[in-house]
């Protein structure tokens, strides 16, 4: 008798096929276009409704293909715990911001959190410019034609600390767990910190079959796809190398929301970007080897 071949492995042998910068990239890609097409559920259940049903579709996806363990120790569940509460803080705060600034411009604001990371405690003149370049081109994108909603912005910096919290927490988690199985349980976490606000604002619009429907794609575009190509590409990868490939991220957000919500940007919003882009590649490839 032929036994099945778990799912998990399954994935990891069909991504172990591929070349680690283009699971970057296409990571990159497939979660931009997932936040485009998440702001589209916005109308019927809210902001919280759709990144309540993002995560809760992720955990239960994840779940099944990892099928982790429950019997841990206490300071591995302590990290896994911290990191869901963190990674649903985030994605809360990017889709409050999202509801209220274009897709382009939150990603921007958000990456000042994994550039803080590769800049901390850094005494080098070179990191500062980097610093003031990211910083100039916030403040362009910030008050360009009437500037953005302070309210949005704001949003998207709290996702950007909460970014930074989870780059750091991501060393532990993989640390403590193997494959995927940390990342499941982590997720469930994120989604129980989700579901109180996403129930208070879809109600019963969340059981919706459409919306059920566009929830698991955004599931599998913005969580499940992007961070299993993560993992697998961090596993081939040096981190610097990885870090200066997401760093286009900024770019890539700005070009789904114009070709999927046709959010058209001015040239000098397009050069703010630039500007954070290239900070982040500066800063990435002068990071000190232990960040």
């Amino acid at each position: 008798m032929v036994q099945a071949t778990p799912a998990s492995s399954v994935a990891t042998r069909a991504l172990g096929a591929i070349p680690p910068p283009a699971l970057v990239l296409l990571g990159i890609v497939t979660v931009q276009v997932g936040a485009a097409f998440a702001k589209q559920l916005f109308s019927l259940v809210g902001a919280t409704g759709t990144v309540t049903l993002r995560l809760v579709f992720a955990a239960v996806v994840l779940l099944l293909i990892w099928r982790p363990a429950l019997r841990l120790d206490r300071r591995t569940w302590t990290v896994i715990v911290a990191y869901g509460v963190v990674l649903g803080t985030m994605n809360l705060s990017f889709y409050l911001a999202l509801d209220r600034i274009p897709l382009g411009a939150a990603v921007t604001i958000e990456f000042l959190g994994p550039l803080s990371v590769a800049v901390f405690g850094s005494r080098r003149w070179l990191d500062g410019l980097w610093v003031v370049l990211a910083a100039t081109g916030v403040v362009l994108l910030t008050r360009v034609n009437g500037g953005l909603v302070w309210s949005g912005v704001l949003f998207a910096l709290g996702a950007a600390a909460c970014w930074a919290a989870y780059i750091l927490l991501a060393a532990k988690l993989g640390s403590k767990t193997s494959d995927g199985k940390g990342l499941a349980l982590a997720m469930v976490f994120g989604s129980l910190v989700a579901l109180p606000f996403g129930v208070a604002t879809g109600g019963t619009a969340l059981l919706d079959p459409v919306v059920l429907v566009v929830g698991l794609v955004v599931a599998l575009m913005s969580s499940v796809i992007p961070y299993s190509l993560e993992l697998q590409a961090l596993r081939k990868m040096p981190p610097r190398v990885f870090g200066i490939l997401m760093s286009v991220e900024p770019a890539v957000a700005a070009l789904a929301g114009l070709v999927v919500l046709g959010e058209r940007l001015e040239p000098i919003q397009w050069a703010a970007i630039a500007c954070v882009v290239v900070a982040s590649i500066g800063a990435t490839r002068s990071a000190r080897p232990d960040v």
